[in-house]
């Protein structure tokens, strides 16, 4: 026996996460019956989401793509925007694993393997993000403790963080931030909050697992030492 959402992202079908909200929508049902979240099944049940018989667990892909600006961080967009999905060509149904914002570029990975996804997003493994980004003015170095040590967004103290400065003028500051937290325009509303605004802003690495000579908008599959990395983390 294991549990649904284990069992449902196994089959694909989403993150562990995602997987609870989908039973908690009513949309899973289990041998005629709906779903409830924490129960288990096994592979003798009939299981469907959305109408729709999920089966037997299916081969797990693992993809890096260079997401470009313009792109929003959805398999599908209400508004009719462009999505991750546009810029892959692969038949198994993936998701992208975590967010970039429509302005933000850079490292993103998408997948079928929703324990990974789950591991990667988790807020207690603690998973490092690493950017680059340009922002306005000259980064102090009294700002940049500040940042390191958290600083407050929504009325929340940020986790501390890594900065390391790599370029500035008067005008602009071209710097490197780590961060393990996932919330919603987070490095940018960092620097806003030492009164800083971001010009651009782009994610080169996942822990140790980096963008490298990736072009915008292209894609590659993972290597088996990076996907055994990655569900190290």
């Amino acid at each position: 026996m294991v549990r649904l959402n284990k069992y449902l992202a196994d089959c694909g079908v989403g993150s562990r996460r995602e997987c609870d909200r989908l039973i908690s929508d009513g949309v899973v049902v289990v041998n005629g019956k709906k779903a409830t979240l924490g129960m288990e099944v096994s592979e003798h049940d009939q299981i469907s989401v959305n109408g729709k018989r999920v089966g037997d667990k299916q081969k797990n892909y693992y993809l890096m793509l260079h997401k470009p600006k313009g792109y929003v961080t959805t398999v599908k967009d209400d508004l009719g925007r462009k999505t991750v999905m546009d810029l892959i060509d692969v038949k198994a149904r993936l998701y992208p694993v975590g967010r970039l914002d429509y302005d933000t570029e850079g490292l993103l990975i998408l997948t079928n393997d929703g324990d990974l996804a789950n591991r990667l997003t988790h807020p207690r493994n603690e998973v490092n993000k690493t950017y680059i980004c340009r922002i306005s003015g000259m980064l102090t170095d009294k700002e940049r403790l500040q940042l390191e040590r958290g600083v407050l967004i929504d009325g929340v103290k940020t986790a501390p963080a890594r900065v390391r400065i790599l370029k500035q003028d008067q005008h602009h500051t071209r710097c490197e931030i780590t961060i393990h937290e996932g919330r919603n325009r987070q490095v940018k509303k960092m620097f806003e909050a030492v009164g800083k605004e971001v010009e651009f802003l782009k994610r080169v690495a996942v822990g140790e697992l980096r963008l490298g000579g990736l072009k915008r908008g292209q894609h590659r599959f993972l290597n088996d030492y990076e996907v055994e990395y990655l569900k190290k983390l």
